[in-house]
């Protein structure tokens, strides 16, 4: 995945759920990361929701992001919820 544009995202994410810039990367660049466009939670249907493995964190991640102009901006990211677990174990095992 490119990289993605922290400006807006990284030190909320971090203050507020405790993932770090370097995790969520991890996840994003998960090679068996989960993309679900747009997010299931999305009220604008404009972000995605990736969810991927964080060696460093030792846990799944749900990142989401924003493309705008073709830039990809972070808008948050936590540990996966039950939810986004299990869409990654049942990709994993198709």
């Amino acid at each position: 995945m490119e990289k993605p544009d922290w400006t807006h995202g990284g030190q909320h994410m971090f203050s507020t759920h405790g993932v770090t810039v370097a995790e969520a990367n991890e996840a994003l660049d998960d090679v068996q990361r989960i993309e679900i466009i747009p997010d299931y939670n999305s009220r604008s249907g404009l972000t995605t929701r990736t969810i991927g493995h964080s060696a460093t964190a030792g846990c799944l991640l749900s990142i989401i992001t924003l493309t705008d102009n073709g830039t990809i901006y972070v808008v948050n990211g936590w540990k996966s919820n039950s939810r986004d677990r299990t869409i990654y174990q049942e990709a994993k095992h198709q």
